[in-house]
């Protein structure tokens, strides 16, 4: 296995109005009375750890006292937005317990947790800066893949649903080896999936750290889901390997499971189920994606030297002159999306990865 490295912090990209008007058309603008940069004039704050003492890279953030209760309000009535449409009456049930600060990554996220004072149960939220590139990559998130997000945006402002699940860097040290021998194998095929997944929607940088691993109890086994937790890098790096999970070093543990768990023929199955899913979503949302993709093709996304590195990379995958004429990222992805349409039943995309 070679490794993949991100070289450069990626910029972050504006809202264009034809991006602005297609997140209207979808009910995802809904203004707000605090934004990421009312949240940025906290007082001080103090380094929050896990339950073993180690530095999470997350600060919690403490306001004055005026600031702190119309923040408080605020919040909550962004948790009634994204959670009860709007709904107010729930706000005299709800606490904000804590706002953490993080100043690792590109986001520079701040996570909110609420809690309902009924029952003590709690659930996070954070706000960002809006960029452009997170925002394709939480659309594509939520028309394509097996899983629904919810996210609200205004102006310059991103309020985000948290996604539940144990990171895979968390994952892989301290629960996989304690799976049996068939959770193993469903691990490893779900690996598979969410590889071909990231691959071919180009969602970039998927370190152990960028998603979480979920299990669900089905009857008599536990099942489990993987989730990309990270959309920065959507549509961003020159580099094919980048929207390949299985090349980063930190995967590593994954890739060994799949190696020892599948056989070859078993991967190309897997494969092919992804890309037959993945092609019934884009057929039954074509108008909505149409839209998407229209917008992309005609916005910046990545420098040229990106969009032409990896243009030419996918022309040498699959020989579709599509890749070759691209000049946008948008048009990259494109080009991706109506090759899988076309020929996920008889053609492989890629060359074999594990």
């Amino acid at each position: 296995m070679s490794n993949s490295t991100v070289q450069f912090k990626k910029p972050s990209y504006p809202i264009n109005e034809f991006l602005f008007e297609y997140l209207d058309r979808y009910d995802r603008i809904s203004p707000v009375s605090v934004c990421y940069d009312d949240l940025l004039r906290f007082s001080g704050s103090i380094v929050v750890y896990d339950k073993n003492d180690h530095d999470t890279l997350w600060v919690r953030v403490y306001y004055n006292e005026f600031e702190r209760n119309e923040i408080d309000l605020n919040l909550k009535k962004i948790y009634s937005l994204l959670h009860s449409d709007g709904n107010l009456e729930i706000i005299k049930f709800l606490n904000i317990d804590a706002i953490d600060y993080c100043t690792f990554g590109n986001s520079k996220p701040f996570r909110v947790k609420v809690r309902n004072i009924l029952n003590d149960n709690y659930v996070h939220f954070y706000i960002k800066k809006a960029d452009a590139s997170r925002l394709y990559g939480l659309e594509l998130e939520d028309i394509l893949s097996p899983d629904k997000i919810n996210f609200l945006v205004y102006e310059d402002t991103l309020i985000e649903e948290h996604i539940i699940g144990i990171p895979g860097d968390v994952f892989m040290e301290t629960l996989l080896k304690k799976c049996t021998e068939t959770e193993k194998a469903q691990i490893a095929k779900e690996f598979v999936k969410f590889n071909e997944r990231c691959m071919i929607r180009l969602l970039g940088d998927m370190r152990a750290y960028n998603y979480v691993v979920l299990p669900i109890h089905d009857f008599d086994q536990v099942v489990y889901r993987i989730r990309p937790i990270d959309f920065d890098q959507q549509c961003y790096e020159g580099n094919f390997k980048i929207y390949r999970p299985q090349f980063f070093k930190e995967n590593a543990p994954m890739v060994q499971l799949v190696k020892a768990k599948l056989q070859d023929s078993s991967i190309e199955q897997y494969k092919d189920e992804e890309r037959a899913a993945l092609s019934k979503r884009l057929h039954s949302a074509r108008k909505r994606v149409g839209r998407l993709l229209h917008i992309m093709c005609n916005d910046f996304l990545a420098p040229d030297a990106h969009t032409n590195k990896l243009k030419l990379e996918l022309f040498r995958y699959t020989n579709d002159l599509n890749f070759k004429n691209a000049s946008s990222m948008g048009e990259v992805l494109e080009a991706a999306f109506g090759f899988i349409s076309r020929n996920y039943k008889n053609t492989n995309m890629f060359r074999p990865g594990f």
